[in-house]
């Protein structure tokens, strides 16, 4: 060989330099930095499966040993010989992988048990220059030399290479440290590759107690592991932290090493594809895309957490090789079925659905609704883009909502289904979204939107109410979710004071019997019946003959209302077997009576209510009531029952406050009409009132205090109790004190002063009552309007409230005043002194409390004053005024 190649170089100088041009470029271009590489390739050839690979240091020789088959006389031909390889097909082909190692060494020695050769870059000089052939650079791979040395123990083939002494020695085996683990994966025939003593081991097996679907192996080198599928064209191989697959950030073909070709796919791919002969880059027109074929197997077969890591990641191609590949893969797993969906199903992604954020007991309830849902582990928002990648189609929760309208699951199934929706409804767009949400309703329907929806929690443990009024919400089904998308919270007065129930009783000629039985649950769970509309009482009830008859048309059995109403009282008896089926509370609720009804209206408009003389107490009003609440059928009790009948009132705990408004219907009504030994209510007062005393009776009962609405107050005057005071202060079987008289004049005269007490709207007196305690004919009378007069009108005649309000007395009582009755003339002489050169005088008002006046004033020794009209005659007087307004007084005034 060496001989023949000699004589080729000796007669063509052209053929050396060419052969040593070629060897160079494969060194610095295909074949840089690829050393273990090809040295690791060629020792997979030779091992066919279980192969080792081992490399050392020793000095500056670098050892790169293998078992397997030793060399042979071919494997001479194709190191010594560019492009002849003794290999039939496959890798290595081209037989020039071997010049890896002029990267780094020129004296390259081939140890094998079947004998050894050399390669010398200064032999080949020396050799050349022996034969006179001038050279300036030499091949090294091309002359080989026999030599005796030996593969070291335990080893079939040895690779030794003299390092150059530019040549980094640690660097490098770092470097091959670094490589062993990617050729491990690469070349499946290796087992192991040793590195200056720390071994890389490979193990591929099937992981039984991972329950490994059919196909996949676990590849494990060092703590590194990986998931292998095989198909016709690749290997494909995905790495695993923590029993999860995880795809990897950036790669390149192998075929079956490392090649140029730079991909952006989650799993690395070492296939079978036609290279450039420095294995580098894929040759033009190579079927690329025929790679993919299988890859969807592989991603079913792995297990469901890990499958879309297999999925590529949106993005840039990083190379034309990536792009065809990236593309036929996408290709692959759009149009086979692989991705699981709910049911323990695979499907082809193109017809599978994704709602983001589904959990498990979500898939469950779905699944068999929404088809191909894509199960609750691939479902989340990190997923996202790889399900976009494969055209999955994404809903929201409006789309779930939807399809979830007519399907007909029992109440439980709902509440659990609002229970595995609620951490979906993040926000007022989820909310909104979920508007249309189907909700079961007590009465068996099936309604869309809780926004219309009621929640009636004190009705929860009364199971099916059919509540055919409102869409209640069945009790089985109610969720907080509920309320948060619109439904409203509402208790059993609410369903109760529902305008649609008022339609429903009134506008119905249907049969009732089920209203009735709905009504009447529901009452049965109000607390406050006082705050029920009126109109409930409008529900036909059987009586205890059987006719129907309104609600509040009938009273319970025993009830106490009967024992005070009239004989021949409109009101019946109802059912006994209502009372034992809902009890009396539920009945009373809606209007049944035992006691006094109240009747309320939240937003009155006129006296429509059906109550006794209801239009005069609404026209006596100074302003339309904001709200209106009133005992009805108090014109239906007996006369000699009142004082049972005021018992039942004050004892009401709803009604006593009613008896203490005394504008309200109840307390008007009852001192018009209510009597007592004969005489109205409002003519009573209180016992503890004295400024009545002798005019007004104080009531006697138990609860008169409870009544004070409905009895006479001295705060409160008006006209009924002016006629009354009036009439009552002109009464000769009544002796009010003087004390009593007047203060009831000086009320009723303030009373007509500020507006309260119209004199027109009262009849006057034919008598009236003097400051002597007598009844004076009222044209003899005179109101004592100012001081000085009253020291000359007897007590006979003279009527006294304040000397303010004196104008108004005598207008209320069509008498005179006594200033107008009266006139003085001043008969004696006086002097001229102002008010406080008195000391009488002075003396006088300090002692009333009044301050002393700072005019002048006309002192008599004996102030005499001739009087005309009611009074006549001359009379000595202390003080008088006269028609000059000027003030006259006597020496002794006080």
């Amino acid at each position: 060989m060496r001989s023949a190649l000699l004589l080729a170089w000796e007669s063509s100088p052209t053929r050396l330099r060419e052969d040593a041009a070629a060897e160079a470029d494969l060194v610095r271009a295909g074949y840089r930095d690829r050393v273990l590489t090809e040295l690791a390739q060629n020792a997979a050839d030779a091992a066919g499966s279980a192969g080792r690979v081992a490399v050392w240091l020793d000095d500056r020789e670098l050892h790169i040993a293998n078992t397997g088959s030793p060399l042979n006389y071919q494997g001479v031909q194709a190191l010594s010989a560019l492009r002849a390889s003794s290999k039939v097909g496959g890798v290595g082909q081209f037989g020039v992988g071997f010049s890896a190692v002029l990267s780094v060494s020129d004296e390259v020695e081939v140890r094998s048990t079947s004998g050894s050769i050399r390669f010398s870059a200064a032999e080949t000089r020396k050799t050349l220059a022996d034969k006179s052939i001038g050279a300036e650079s030499v091949p090294v791979l091309r002359l080989v030399w026999p030599i005796a040395e030996k593969p070291a123990a335990g080893w079939d083939t040895e690779v030794v290479l003299r390092l150059r002494d530019d040549v980094d020695a640690a660097t490098l085996l770092a470097s091959m440290v670094i490589e062993s683990i990617d050729l491990l994966l690469e070349l499946p025939a290796l087992e192991s590759i040793r590195v200056s003593g720390d071994a890389v081991v490979r193990t591929e097996r099937i992981r039984t107690e991972r329950a490994m679907p059919d196909g996949v192996t676990e590849v494990s080198i060092g703590d590194r592991i990986w998931w292998q599928y095989s198909t016709p064209r690749a290997r494909w191989l995905l790495p695993v932290v923590g029993g999860i697959g995880r795809p990897v950030a950036a790669d390149v073909l192998r075929a079956p090493t490392r090649s140029d070709e730079e991909l952006s796919l989650p799993a690395i791919v070492i296939a079978s594809v036609d290279m450039q002969p420095d294995r580098r880059r894929v040759l033009p027109g190579a079927r690329v895309d025929e790679l993919a074929s299988g890859y969807a197997k592989f991603a079913a077969a792995v297990p469901v957490v890990s499958r879309l890591a297999l999925v590529p990641d949106p993005g840039f191609a990083r190379s034309e090789v990536d792009s065809v590949l990236r593309e036929a893969i996408l290709r692959e797993l759009q149009e086979n079925s692989w991705l699981p969906v709910a049911g323990d199903n695979n499907a082809v992604p193109t017809s599978a659905t994704v709602l983001p954020g589904l959990s498990v007991e979500l898939a469950e309830l779905l699944g068999d609704i929404v088809p191909n849902l894509v199960v609750p582990e691939l479902s989340g928002n990190r997923h996202a883009s790889a399900l976009a990648q494969l055209d999955v189609h994404r809903i929201g929760l409006a789309r779930v909502a939807e399809a979830l309208s007519g399907i007909e699951r029992p109440s439980e199934w709902w509440q659990r289904l609002y229970g595995a929706l609620e951490p979906l409804a993040v926000d007022n767009v989820a909310a909104q979204e979920l508007g249309a949400l189907p909700v079961p309703l007590a009465d068996g329907r099936l309604v869309t939107g809780p926004r219309t929806t009621v929640i009636a929690t004190d009705l929860v443990a009364t199971g099916d109410v059919p509540v055919h009024w409102a869409r209640l919400v069945h009790p089985g089904a109610v969720h907080p979710l509920l309320e948060r998308l619109g439904a409203k919270q509402a208790a059993a007065l609410d369903l109760l004071s529902d305008p649609a129930l008022q339609a429903a009783i009134e506008d119905s000629d249907d049969d009732l019997s089920e209203l009735v039985e709905a009504v009447l649950t529901v009452a049965a769970h109000i607390t406050d019946p006082d705050r029920l509309p009126s109109w409930l009482g409008l529900l036909p009830l059987p009586d205890d003959a059987g006719d129907l008859r309104s609600a509040d048309e009938l009273l319970l059995p025993d009830a106490p209302l009967a024992t005070v109403l009239i004989d021949d009282s409109p009101f019946g008896t109802v059912d006994s077997g209502l009372v034992e089926r809902f009890g009396g509370i539920a009945l009373r609720a809606i209007g049944v009576g035992s006691g006094f009804t109240v009747v309320r209206d939240s937003m009155p408009t006129g006296a429509d209510h059906d109550l006794d003389a209801e239009h005069d107490w609404w026209n006596a009003l100074p302003e339309d009531p904001e709200d209106f609440a009133a005992v009805r059928d108090l014109d239906l009790v007996d006369d000699d029952r009142w004082p049972q009948a005021l018992t039942l009132l004050a004892n009401d705990p709803n009604i006593r406050p009613l008896l203490a408004d005394r504008l309200g219907y109840t307390s008007w009504w009852l001192r018009r009409y209510a009597r007592i030994d004969g005489h109205v209510l409002g003519s009573y007062c209180l016992p503890d009132v004295t400024a009545f005393a002798g005019l007004l009776d104080p009531l006697d009962h138990p609860d008169a205090d409870a009544l004070g609405g409905a009895l006479a107050d001295p705060a409160v005057l008006d006209g009924d109790v002016a006629q009354l005071l009036l009439d009552r202060l002109a009464d000769v079987d009544r002796t009010p004190t003087p004390g009593v008289a007047v203060g009831v004049h000086a009320m009723l005269a303030t009373a007509v002063r500020k507006g309260v007490l119209v004199p027109n709207d009262v009849a006057p007196p034919d008598r009236v009552r003097t400051l002597a305690g007598d009844l004076a004919d009222p044209a003899d009378a005179v109101v004592v309007d100012n001081p000085w007069v009253s020291r000359v009108v007897p007590q006979t005649i003279a009527v006294l409230g304040t000397i303010e309000s004196a104008a108004a007395l005598a207008d209320l009582l069509d008498i005179r005043l006594a200033s107008e009755a009266v006139r003085g003339e001043v008969r004696s002489h006086g002097r001229n002194a102002t008010w406080g050169e008195v000391p009488g005088a002075v003396a006088a008002f300090v002692t009333m409390g009044l301050e002393v006046p700072s005019g002048m004033v006309t002192v008599h020794d004996d102030l005499t004053v001739r009087l005309s009209g009611a009074v006549s005659g001359d009379r000595s007087v202390s003080w008088w005024r006269d028609d000059d307004g000027l003030d006259h007084i006597a020496e002794d005034f006080r």
